[in-house]
């Protein structure tokens, strides 16, 4: 089973400086709507054929999107393709906006 991280717990590791991968697996249009700040965007759809493009690291990869499902699949994929340390972000984007940062827009 997929781990989960909260928007809190992760807002907590971001202010503290801990090194983290946020990785959102929308679709583009998504992406360009709102998106966590300084995060890779690869569709849910491309991971398969694009998970290359995430080195192997120790580093805590967060795979989000909009309400916490599409993310559950893509770190199951990231798993698969030998990443150790993926988790998913609980509520996604939409959960971030409500807990942490209302200047997120919602959709």
């Amino acid at each position: 089973m997929t781990s989960q991280i909260h928007p809190n717990d992760l807002k907590a590791m971001l202010d503290a400086g801990s090194p983290v991968v946020l990785l959102d697996v929308r679709q583009p249009e998504e992406n360009a709507y709102c998106a966590l700040p300084g995060s890779v965007l690869i569709p849910l759809g491309e991971l398969h054929a694009r998970a290359s493009e995430m080195e192997p690291t120790d580093t805590l990869v967060v795979v989000y999107c909009h309400h916490g499902v599409r993310s559950l699949s893509g770190a199951a994929i990231l798993r698969q393709a030998g990443m150790p340390n993926v988790t998913s972000l609980m509520g996604g984007i939409d959960l971030w906006s409500l807990a942490i940062d209302p200047t997120v827009p919602r959709y």
